[in-house]
């Protein structure tokens, strides 16, 4: 299987998350908060989206600037580095939000605890469900010799 039908699986796996803490999150948080609390679930859930399509994009992004070559130490720099601009953006979204009356602290934390495990257990289970090799058809020295007799 490749990169890109991991990383569709776990887009379409992220999407579901998503609107489950959406859904959720909005009907707890309305609940116990009123509109903050509703407010503060659909942010924590269009983080979710927000970043778990950074990380697809920079894979996508690395594999293309690499030519498919995963073990590139530029691959892995161009995935640091949107790594990188996903803590900074999500720094920055959190000191916007700091203090805003529409926002409850304490719902907006779950709903983001959530989307983070949850997305964790996301790529576990799309890459598991994958069923990528780890070996491949390589001749080992020796080999040559011990098939001609």
């Amino acid at each position: 299987m490749k990169t890109a039908t991991i990383l569709a699986r776990a887009l379409v796996y992220g999407a579901i998350l998503t609107v489950a803490i959406a859904v959720i999150g909005s009907v707890v948080g309305y609940l116990i908060a009123g509109s903050a609390g509703l407010v503060s679930a659909l942010i924590g859930a269009g983080l979710t989206a927000l970043f778990m399509g950074f990380t697809a994009l920079s894979i996508v992004l690395a594999a293309r600037v690499t030519k498919g070559e995963a073990s590139s130490t530029l691959f892995f720099g161009i995935v640091l580095g949107v790594w990188l601009l996903k803590f900074v953006v999500f720094i920055v979204i959190l000191v916007l939000l700091r203090n805003q009356p529409f926002i409850e602290p304490l719902i907006l934390f779950f709903s983001i605890l959530v989307a983070v495990i949850g997305s964790l257990v996301v790529d576990v289970v799309a890459y598991l469900g994958a069923r990528v090799p780890y070996v491949g058809d390589v001749e080992l020295p020796g080999d040559a010799e011990r098939s001609t007799h």
